[in-house]
């Protein structure tokens, strides 16, 4: 049975003529929509507005914080170390309560680097995020601004912590 035979059977849901009137009478609705906003229009205002936006600077890029921790054994979720700085930079960062802590755990997507049990590349990236972010939570890094996240790709065996902004917390529109 070919497309043409299936589709023969139904029905369009709308006639064709009552979409483009109501498209009609969209378009005519914005125009005088239009109309009725330029009657107000100084023309030397929106030259002058639109001279200033483009001679006006970019405003700089938001830097993004982060902290790394490398050098994981091929399998391990073990820290090389114990990240002394890591707890004292993430309090620093977290004094604005508009932003939070991603961490993320990372192996480097080869057959070696995958969890001892499961044989599983994304559990051991997640065993990596939680030894980094354990310290953190005894730190005192509430559990709302902070979270976890795993990356299996060809990369590096690491740890990487950023900083997010989340916005305002409890203000809606």
């Amino acid at each position: 049975m070919s497309d043409d035979e299936l589709l023969a059977d139904e029905a369009p849901a709308r006639a064709l003529w009552l979409m483009t009137l109501a498209d009609l009478a969209l378009l005519l609705v914005g125009f005088f929509v239009l109309l009725q906003a330029n009657q107000q229009l100084d023309p030397r205002a929106l030259a002058a507005g639109l001279a200033e936006g483009f001679g006006a600077e970019a405003p700089a890029a938001m830097p993004v914080a982060s902290y790394g921790v490398a050098g994981f054994a091929p399998g391990s979720a073990t820290p090389p170390g114990t990240p002394a700085g890591l707890a004292a930079w993430a309090r620093a960062e977290l004094r604005d309560p508009r932003v939070s802590l991603t961490v993320t755990g990372a192996t480097d997507g080869t057959a070696a680097d995958v969890d001892p049990r499961s044989r599983s590349a994304t559990l051991l990236a997640a065993d990596r995020a939680r030894a980094v972010a354990a310290p953190l939570a005894a730190a005192g890094v509430p559990d709302a601004r902070l979270g976890l996240a795993t990356a299996v790709r060809p990369g590096r065996r690491q740890v990487l912590v950023t900083l997010a902004f989340a916005g305002e917390q409890g203000k809606k529109p």
